[in-house]
């Protein structure tokens, strides 16, 4: 059986290194590579259903859009997908917000070609969530310092790229305001709120009011 893959990588050795572990492997079938967390959902925009990736590998530390944002915003629009963070650092913070935005596992970088294909199929096969040892440590950790209600709701941070305002006017959207109210209680023009929903809807990759406010909700940008 042939698994689909994708890789978002900003480095151009660690690209090429990906690629040649993954080309060893005779049951992987890469759908992309992209250099950062926007070009990943772009490509994903554009891909039918059927080619999608099932696991997308992502790096953490990119230009323009990170991949703890990446991740949130994908799962939020792909919940099919998994993601597999690699990373060359271990830091806690890191870890409990990829987990948060929806990371199916978490791999040091420099783990070879069979552990690659280990995650895949524990992903996939069995529901896994394959760490590397080192990794698995630190979770284990954070899981014993943190104990959180399992009932209480996550808030999740907007993505760094929405501004003060266009936070401001996605709320009022997802609170059912149209254009024209939100205009009055901004005391600003029609066409602004228009051009700044505009904005938002490229920014977070979706092409709707219902995609937008299901993905508010998901994430639970606003709630208290």
């Amino acid at each position: 059986m042939n698994f689909i893959v994708a890789l978002t990588e900003d480095n151009t050795i660690n690209r090429n290194t990906f690629l040649q572990k993954i080309n060893v492997l005779g049951n992987m079938n890469v759908a992309f590579v992209a250099g950062n967390g926007h070009e990943c959902l772009e490509q994903l925009k554009g891909t039918p259903d059927a080619k999608l990736p099932q696991v997308i590998f992502m790096d953490l530390e990119m230009p323009k859009m990170n991949g703890i944002e990446t991740i949130s915003l994908a799962k939020a629009l792909y919940p099919q997908i998994h993601f597999v963070v690699l990373t060359v650092f271990d830091d806690d913070e890191k870890i409990f917000e990829a987990i948060k935005a929806g990371a199916s596992g978490y791999l040091l970088k420099h783990e070879p070609a069979g552990v690659l294909q280990e995650a895949v199929m524990n992903v996939l096969e069995f529901g896994g969530a394959p760490m590397s040892p080192a990794i698995a440590r630190k979770a284990l950790q954070l899981m014993s310092k943190a104990s959180l209600d399992s009932t209480v709701e996550v808030k999740q941070s907007l993505p760094e790229m929405i501004t003060t305002r266009e936070e401001e006017i996605l709320k009022y959207t997802v609170s059912g305001w149209d254009a024209k109210r939100i205009a009055a209680g901004l005391d600003i023009s029609v066409l602004t709120v228009r051009k700044h929903i505009a904005n938002i809807y490229e920014k977070l990759h979706v092409q709707s009011k219902a995609e937008v406010i299901s993905m508010a909700h998901q994430q639970n940008w606003f709630k208290r």
